[in-house]
C-alpha cells in the first residue's frame, strides 16, 4: 500500500473545516474534543483506494488493473482505518497548534465516533507545559571557593600516586596487614571437592577488604609453606552457582608473603604516568595542570549546584503528573541497575525518588525557558571542549569522538547539557558572587594529612591522559 500523507498536510487539508473545543480537567490537565466531517473523511478514503488501486497485485487481475470495487471490498476496512488513525494524530497535532497549546507528552485518545458515514469524533486528554516566568537571578547568592595548589598539596598528591604503583617483595615472615599474600587453594562442600573449585596463585591484600573477610582474617600471621584451613559462607548471588548461599572449607597453601612499599621516585615512577622526559620538575608541573584543572571543575560544580538550587527555590511551577511519573521511573531503574536488580519485584519503591524526579523535572523545565527567553545559541566551543573531555580517557579518542558524533540521541544529550551550562552562567553574571578561600583539601577532601581519607578521583594519568 502507498504511504500515507504528512500528518500535518493532512490536517492542513480540512482543517478548516474541523470542529474542535477544549476544556479543562484540573491542574495542567485538558480534554480536547475534535470532530472531522464525515465527508473529508471519505474523501481522503477514496483518494487511497485510488493511490492503491494502480498497484495492487490481485489474483486474476494485471497489476493496477483491478477495479476500484475490487480494491475497496479487499482493503477498504483496512485503508479506512488507517485514515482514521491518521487523522486522528494529525488533526490532533493542527488543534493544538491552533490554540497555542504545548503538550507535556503524548495524549490518551478516546474514539467517540469512528463509524463510517459519520463524522470522525474523538477526545483527547494532555497535560500542557506550565507557564514559567523566572525571578530575574540578581536575587541569586553564590560562594565561589577560592582554592590555590601548594606545593605541599603537590607532595601529598604525588605520595597519593606513589601508593597506586605499590612494589611488593618477598619476605621470610609471617603476614601482616598491607602485605600481600600468594596463596594456592581448594575448596570443599562438605568435605567433598567439586570441578572448577580449585585455584592456584591466587593474591590476597591484606587490610584491602577485596577479598572474603574469613578469607583475610584467616591469612593473618601466615608464613610461607604453611598450611591453613579456613570457613567462608559464600553470597546467594556468587557466579558460581553450586557455592551460592553456601558455607565451604577452604584448605590454603601459602607460597609467598610479600611485603609492600612505595616505588622510588625516579624515571622509571615518571614514565608510568607518561612524563618521557624532565624528570622530577616537569612531574610536579604535569601534576599541578592536573590537579588546577580539577580545581576549575569542583569550583565551577560547585556554583552550578547553587544556581540550580536557587532557581528551583525561588521559581516554584506546577509539574506535569506524567513528566515527574517518567523520571520516578528512570531513577528507580538506574537505581535497580545499580543495584544488580534482575527482577521487576525487587525494584525500589518509588517514594525515595519522587522528589529528585519533581526537581530534576522542574530544573529541565526551567532551563529550557531561559535558553528560550534568552535566545541563548549553542555555544560550539564548549561542545567541543565537552566531547574532548568525554572521549580523553579512551584508548582511541578520534574513534570515540566519531562514536559520538554518528549517534544523534548521545549529541542531543551533550548539546543539551553545555546549553545548560550556558543558561547557568547567564545566572551567574547577575548573581551575588562571594569568594570563600579554601585549601585544597577543603574543597576535595585531599591533601596534607588527609591520606587515611577517602581518596577523590585522581586528577588523572598526566601528560594529556
Amino acid at each position: 500500500m502507498q504511504p500515507a500523507p504528512g500528518f500535518m498536510g493532512l490536517a492542513e487539508a480540512w482543517g478548516s473545516t474541523m470542529q474542535v473545543s477544549v476544556s479543562d480537567t484540573g491542574g495542567l490537565g485538558k480534554r480536547l474534543e475534535v470532530a472531522v466531517p464525515a465527508t473529508e473523511v471519505a474523501s481522503e478514503v477514496a483518494q487511497r483506494l485510488k493511490r492503491l488501486s494502480r498497484t495492487a497485485r490481485l489474483k486474476g487481475f494485471r497489476p493496477g488493473k483491478a477495479p476500484l470495487a475490487v480494491i475497496t471490498k479487499q482493503f477498504g476496512e483496512q485503508v479506512r482505518a488507517e485514515v482514521v488513525s491518521d487523522l486522528m494524530r494529525s488533526s490532533f497535532a493542527q488543534a493544538v497548534n491552533e490554540r497555542n497549546l504545548r503538550p507535556a507528552g503524548g495524549p490518551r485518545i478516546e474514539p467517540l465516533e469512528v463509524g463510517p458515514g459519520t463524522d470522525l469524533k474523538y477526545a483527547a486528554t494532555f497535560e500542557v507545559l506550565p507557564e514559567i516566568k523566572v525571578n530575574p537571578p540578581d536575587g541569586i547568592s553564590v560562594e565561589r571557593p577560592k582554592v590555590e595548589v601548594t606545593e605541599a598539596d603537590i607532595d601529598a598528591m604525588i605520595e597519593n600516586m606513589r601508593a597506586q604503583r605499590p612494589v611488593f617483595t618477598e619476605v621470610a615472615r609471617a603476614a601482616r596487614d598491607t602485605d600481600r599474600v600468594v596463596v594456592d587453594y581448594q575448596t570443599r562442600l562438605e568435605g567433598q571437592p567439586f570441578e572448577g573449585s580449585d585455584a592456584t596463585d591466587v593474591s590476597v591484600l591484606l587490610g584491602s577488604r577485596q577479598s572474603m573477610p574469613e578469607l583475610e582474617e584467616g591469612l593473618k600471621g601466615a608464613s610461607a609453606g604453611e598450611q591453613r584451613t579456613i570457613t567462608t559462607a559464600f553470597p546467594a548471588n556468587h557466579p558460581h552457582k553450586t557455592l551460592a548461599g553456601r558455607s565451604a572449607e577452604l584448605q590454603l597453601t601459602i607460597k609467598r608473603v610479600e611485603e609492600q612499599s612505595l616505588p622510588a621516585v625516579d624515571e622509571a615512577f615518571f614514565r608510568e604516568y607518561g612524563v618521557e622526559q624532565g624528570g622530577l620538575p616537569e612531574m610536579r608541573a604535569e601534576v599541578r595542570k592536573s590537579m588546577e584543572k580539577e580545581l576549575a571543575d569542583l569550583v565551577r560544580a560547585r556554583l552550578r549546584a547553587q544556581v540550580l538550587e536557587a532557581l528551583y527555590r525561588d521559581n516554584p511551577i506546577e509539574l506535569p503528573r506524567a513528566m515527574v511519573e517518567e523520571q520516578v521511573q528512570a531513577l528507580q531503574i538506574d537505581a535497580a541497575r545499580r543495584l544488580g536488580v534482575r527482577e521487576a519485584r525487587q525494584i525500589p519503591p518509588r517514594e525515595p525518588f519522587v522528589e529528585p524526579a519533581r526537581k530534576r523535572v522542574a530544573l529541565g523545565l526551567l532551563m529550557s525557558h531561559i535558553v528560550q527567553a534568552q535566545g541563548l545559541k549553542l555555544d560550539r566551543q564548549r561542545l567541543n571542549e565537552r566531547l574532548d573531555d568525554l572521549v580523553a580517557n579512551y584508548p582511541n579518542p578520534d574513534e570515540a569522538r566519531r562514536a559520538y558524533q554518528q549517534n544523534p540521541e548521545a549529541m542531543r544529550q551533550i548539546e543539551s547539557a553545555v546549553l545548560e551550562d550556558q543558561a547557568v552562567d547567564w545566572a551567574l553574571k547577575s548573581a551575588r558572587i562571594t569568594e570563600r578561600p579554601m585549601s585544597f583539601k577543603e574543597l576535595t577532601g585531599f591533601g596534607p594529612g588527609a591520606q587515611d581519607q577517602q581518596q577523590p578521583a585522581q586528577p588523572g594519568e598526566v601528560s594529556g591522559t
